[in-house]
């Protein structure tokens, strides 16, 4: 008989892109998840994995133990969570996914200070540079920043955050002050990939002068924040980085505001939730540690510095 443990390991094999990746969310050797696996099969009398291809493939009957087993967990769960509810606990596993750079400074702490004022809990968290393109249904919790592709998602607004054309002292007076968006096409740029969006497409908002794009050749690309703000950092690039970002950079002097009258996109900081993850008491209570964590909002205040652990999480 097939066990709820065994439907928990098939849809984390079923979520994973080769079973060496399935490895490592399971923590556990590649061999150890290969020998789970053909132990399942013989179980089940059929097989479950295409191995003929190189990335993993589900055969027509993995497909349906893969659905109708992630209902059926989530009926346990649920069960499990009512009951645990009646003694005011708040238990189960939280899923959440983020993006990287923001992910490290702000997702995490509240992840670890989630888990410590709730032990019956366990939480993963995984980062990515778009923790919205694919399988949003694997999570409990999406933190995403920036723009908003339609979602059927529910969508809560965690923090105001813009973002900020900028560069450092030594560049400017390297290259230059640039005075209109379309000056920024004679400007050595750097570029992040991010979200699927057209990372050479710049737009501002000026309040008075309306709206204008300008379509960058960047010198440099990456799909990672940190790397971009390090080259503006080094002098190498005029980038747009977001507030939550920049703004210790900005008030310490080493990175400049160009073009303050002219306004990128904002960048929000939102979280997205399913319609049944939005009602679990850890989403809830999780999200409630987010929001302390982020009100009032850190990279407008006086001082950001870097992230501390908080007293409840501290050795």
């Amino acid at each position: 008989m097939i066990s709820t443990e065994d439907l928990r390991f098939f849809s984390i094999v079923s979520e994973s892109v080769s079973l060496a990746a399935a490895a490592r969310s399971l923590d556990v050797s590649s061999p150890a998840v290969t020998q789970r696996l053909r132990l399942l099969e013989e179980k089940i009398g059929v097989r479950l994995v295409d191995r003929s291809t190189r990335h993993l493939t589900l055969t027509t009957e993995g497909e349906l133990l893969a659905a109708r087993g992630r209902r059926l967990i989530e009926e346990v769960d649920d069960l499990a969570e009512i009951l645990a509810s009646r003694r005011g606990a708040v238990t189960g596993h939280l899923r959440i996914a983020a993006p990287f750079g923001f992910g490290r400074r702000f997702v995490a702490p509240a992840a670890a200070l989630f888990r410590a004022r709730y032990p019956e809990t366990s939480v993963g968290l995984d980062l990515f540079d778009n923790p919205i393109s694919d399988k949003a249904e694997a999570w409990d919790i999406i933190v995403h920043v920036g723009e908003l592709i339609d979602s059927a998602m529910q969508v809560r607004v965690l923090a105001r955050n813009d973002r900020i054309l900028c560069a450092s002292p030594a560049y400017l007076e390297r290259r230059g002050v640039p005075e209109s968006p379309r000056e920024l096409r004679h400007h050595e740029c750097a570029a992040l990939r991010e979200n699927s969006q057209d990372a050479t497409y710049w737009r501002f908002h000026h309040a008075e002068l309306g709206t204008e794009s300008v379509r960058i050749h960047p010198v440099m690309s990456s799909n990672d924040g940190a790397v971009v703000r390090s080259w503006a950092l080094d002098g190498r690039a005029v980038v747009i980085r977001s507030e939550w970002d920049v703004a210790e950079d900005l008030k310490a002097g080493r990175l400049m505001q160009l073009l303050p009258g002219w306004s990128p996109p904002s960048a929000d900081v939102v979280v997205l939730l399913g319609s049944k993850h939005g009602r679990t008491a850890r989403t809830t209570h999780f999200l409630q540690i987010l929001q302390e964590i982020l009100s009032p909002t850190p990279w407008r205040e006086p001082s950001i510095g870097p992230a501390e652990p908080h007293p409840e999480v501290r050795a």
